[in-house]
């Protein structure tokens, strides 16, 4: 595989390869390497491949279907940090209302950045399970988003109200 003609930048590569030594190095043993050079590219394929998994993770901001586009501010806005605790705090008491596994799950994958075999490796558990309790988890943030922005909704609108007819 060549990883420049697969859209890999030339940064990256150096960056892959040399993660990849890192982990070849890392090895006990290296007897049941029939074949290095394949092992070592399987090991920068999956690497490559958990690096876009990881581009991948979706930021709680885009839960919100009107969210704003993110700004790398160095120094947010009171408004803005005051916002993203409460959101915070929404997505903490979300995650505290499902199933500890469910909630270990989706803290692994999506806020420490782990693949899904080495969550169901670490857990003991399947792949399956892993995908399962995810989409569990993204599906019960995204309801509560959804209900509290209806709620917020709706109480500015009432406010609206009262202030054309005050």
């Amino acid at each position: 595989m060549n990883l420049q003609r697969s859209g890999v930048e030339l940064h990256e590569i150096d960056d892959l390869i040399q993660d990849a030594y890192c982990k070849f190095a890392a090895l006990e043993s290296v007897d049941h390497i029939d074949r290095p050079p394949a092992f070592f590219m399987q090991i920068v394929k999956n690497l490559r491949r958990d690096r876009l998994r990881r581009d991948k993770i979706v930021n709680f901001e885009e839960f919100t279907e009107n969210g704003e586009p993110t700004v790398n501010d160095w120094e947010p806005s009171i408004e803005k940090a005051v916002s993203a605790r409460q959101e915070l705090g929404l997505v903490e008491a979300v995650l505290e209302t499902l199933p500890r596994r469910c909630r270990d799950i989706f803290t692994l994958k999506r806020i420490e950045g782990l693949s899904q075999r080495e969550i169901a490796r670490r857990l003991e558990v399947t792949e399956n399970i892993v995908e399962n309790d995810v989409q569990k988890a993204v599906k019960a943030l995204q309801n509560k988003l959804r209900a509290t922005e209806a709620t917020e909704l709706k109480e500015a609108l009432v406010e609206a109200d009262r202030k054309q007819t005050g």
